[in-house]
């Protein structure tokens, strides 16, 4: 049955309360008409007794008052009964319906067989017909009062699940604060509440881990700084060469990921705030894409003034434009990418080297540039490659996972990853999707990345708390 719980348990209310007023109804049915048609047969047994004593004091003898002397259609068991010198009652039923006849019968003192039999009376037969109307109509109200009452415990049961699957949809998409037995609520004690606190004990022994591997991560990136640092500077003083060349592209591919992974954990660990101010969105996209990619389609279809972090929309729009260069298959790949490497106003913006192949790899067949378009507070950067990978669009940006077969030279999928949750601290959302134009198969008309900033800022003070948001 796919329904829910509260139909569940209304219908099975109901089918047991249904069974037991039919049994209850069946057994007081035959319990009635058994003792009254028991009555019907010790009041024609008296009648009889009584026509009897007429019979034998009367003279000349005759049977009176209904009464028969040796009748042919005497029952074969009151018969049997009067050869043996018994008197017997006797309800003898009838093939076609109708109301039975009640017999009674004495053997007299002369071996004829005085009897008496009537049909069972109308009375009683009204009776059981007043009976049987009131049992059914008992027996609709208790299947009736049974559904209902199954209706109002599936409710509240179903309502506690509810209440469970909503918060615990809440923690799933980064509310890590919330706990389900305080959603559920209620004063009654079931299941739920064990479900709930196992949640919980869950949420927090999730929370504990991811934690203890952030700290981690954090610590083996920030131990690695200093000896990236003095790699870099031994690297400087190396004598010019092919080798030194080698060794510096290294060496700052090296520092580059260490500032990734940083970043990273300092995004996970929901430290980070914005720090707002009003900006023209559409130049301000227009200026920092010329920055990072020159050979840029810019589209501005409507202007928007939006309160944001200018910092971190900055790094956004460097790790997507990176994205889309080295795997779209435009000419600018080399101007977006030599861009990330350069300096702005975050420091290491590192786009080119950090945001590694989220979008898969594969060699252009055509030189088409990234678009960039603006739309109000929506930004959507678009590339001609053969999109992002099935497993990106289903679970979303994954840390050192990529699109590529190889990954030697190709970034470490830490990009998306960054500009994901540089999205959650501006309070936005960050969206992937492939585009299929007509005639083409799903999935090669290239990768659309879209960026949707939030209508209001939370807060008028500069700064507002980490939004965890899930596409």
């Amino acid at each position: 049955m796919r329904t829910g719980v509260r139909w569940k348990i209304a219908v099975a209310i109901a089918a047991v309360g249904a069974l037991v007023a039919v049994t209850l109804s069946l057994v007081v049915h035959n319990a009635a008409r058994v003792s009254m048609l028991d009555n019907a047969r010790d009041v024609q047994m008296w009648r009889l007794l009584f026509a009897q004593r007429v019979y034998e004091t009367s003279k000349p003898k005759e049977p009176r008052f209904g009464t028969k002397i040796n009748d042919p259609a005497l029952p074969t068991q009151l018969d049997q009964l009067m050869r043996d010198r018994r008197r017997g009652t006797y309800v003898q039923e009838h093939r076609g319906g109708g109301p039975p006849d009640v017999w009674a019968a004495v053997p007299l003192a002369n071996g004829d067989v005085l009897s008496l039999h009537v049909p069972f009376a109308d009375r009683g037969a009204t009776i059981m017909k007043d009976l049987d109307r009131a049992l059914i109509i008992g027996s609709v109200s208790v299947v009736f009062g049974g559904c209902a009452l199954g209706v109002l415990i599936g409710g509240q049961l179903s309502r506690r699940l509810r209440k469970a699957a909503a918060a615990a949809g809440r923690v799933a998409q980064g509310n890590t604060d919330l706990r389900v037995r305080d959603a559920i609520g209620g004063v009654v004690r079931d299941e739920t509440d064990e479900l709930a606190r196992a949640i919980d004990a869950l949420t927090d022994a999730l929370n504990e881990r991811i934690e203890a591997e952030r700290r981690v991560t954090a610590d083996i990136a920030h131990e690695l700084r200093t000896p990236v640092t003095g790699l870099l500077t031994a690297a400087e003083l190396l004598p010019p060469g092919r080798p030194t060349e080698l060794v510096r592209d290294r060496a700052q591919a090296m520092r580059t990921l260490v500032e990734d992974v940083l970043e990273v954990a300092r995004l996970d660990g929901a430290s980070e705030r914005a720090e707002l101010q009003e900006i023209a969105l559409g130049e301000f996209v227009e200026r920092r894409v010329r920055v990072f990619a020159p050979d840029a389609v810019i589209r501005v279809v409507h202007e928007s003034w939006v309160s944001t972090d200018p910092r971190r929309l900055e790094r956004i729009l460097g790790n997507l434009l990176a994205n889309a260069a080295r795997h779209g298959k435009g000419a600018a790949a080399g101007a977006a990418a030599g861009a990330g490497t350069g300096t702005g106003p975050i420091a290491g913006v590192g786009a080119g080297a950090g945001a590694g192949p989220d979008s898969g790899s594969g060699p252009g067949s055509e030189a088409r540039p990234v678009e960039v378009t603006v739309e109000g507070r929506v930004v959507r950067v678009r590339d001609h490659g053969p999109g992002f990978p099935e497993a990106l669009l289903r679970e979303g940006p994954s840390r050192f996972r990529t699109g590529s077969a190889d990954r030697a030279g190709k970034g470490h999928g830490l990009g998306l990853t960054i500009a994901t949750g540089q999205a959650r601290v501006l309070g936005a959302r960050l969206t992937f999707r492939n585009a299929a134009p007509e005639g083409s198969p799903e999935g090669t008309g290239g990768a659309i990345a879209v960026l949707w900033l939030p209508e209001h800022a939370p807060t008028t003070t500069g700064s507002f708390p980490v939004l965890r948001l899930r596409d």
